[in-house]
């Protein structure tokens, strides 16, 4: 096993890093799949009500955090109409755990990965599409061959993106889940706990790197991803 870099972090302060991977990684993953779907309704489907769904998924970029967090409370917390049933049906609480952290990151981190793949999708010429279709292919058969492999650069880098922004969410996650050292504590809330005591400013300018360095990394490697996916798929 490779050993990390002490970096002068202490166990507290690693523990919200490995703590905040943790939560970004189940956010993107969970969120992935809708995400897809999501993107290709927008670019590709007419319906009523688009323009609906279209303003549901940026909502939470214009909203304050602190209100996303909120609504995520009353519908998810142990007296929320979603959360009850959760708790009493399948034994899931999701308010104060950091499960609850993932779904507040995967909420906030969702815009970003939507517009990405839409953006992509939209890329692709509807007339390779067409062509599949025109061949008796099934319009799943056509999204999986055509449609995700050409759009696939678009879906690495929302997926990286997304990543970023769920290490780096704080309003709506400590709204809903609160600060709890080793359960809810990611990166943002412990700076944040930090700087509320004498002397916490030295540990909090430590995860302040961390945190950067994370981010910069995550664009790197979404741009880096990005062009090498498309170089594939232009080769194919």
């Amino acid at each position: 096993m490779i050993a990390l870099p002490d970096l002068g972090l202490g166990p507290a302060e690693w523990q919200a890093v490995r703590l905040s991977m943790r939560v970004a990684f189940w956010a993107t993953l969970l969120s992935l799949p809708l995400g897809v779907l999501t993107a290709y309704a927008l670019a590709r489907w007419r319906f009523p009500g688009r323009q609906v769904l279209n303003g549901l998924v940026h909502l939470p970029l214009v909203l304050p955090p602190v209100v996303t967090g909120y609504l995520l409370l009353i519908v998810f917390g142990r007296r929320g109409a979603v959360g009850q049933v959760l708790e009493s049906w399948f034994g899931i609480v999701l308010s104060f755990r950091w499960t609850g952290a993932a779904l507040a990151a995967a909420v906030m981190s969702f815009p970003l990965m939507v517009r990405a793949i839409r953006l992509s999708i939209e890329a692709v010429d509807p007339r390779l599409e067409a062509a599949a279709a025109t061949l008796g292919a099934h319009p799943i058969w056509v999204f999986l061959t055509v449609t995700l492999p050409l759009a696939l650069p678009g879906i690495v880098a929302g997926a990286i993106l997304a990543f970023a922004k769920a290490v780096g969410e704080f309003g709506a996650t400590i709204t809903f889940v609160s600060n709890i050292p080793g359960q809810t504590q990611t990166i943002p809330s412990a700076i944040h706990a930090l700087l509320q005591v004498p002397g916490g400013e030295d540990a909090a300018s430590r995860l302040v790197v961390i945190a950067v360095l994370i981010a910069m990394g995550a664009l790197a490697l979404s741009e880096f991803l990005g062009r090498r996916v498309a170089r594939r798929v232009a080769g194919a």
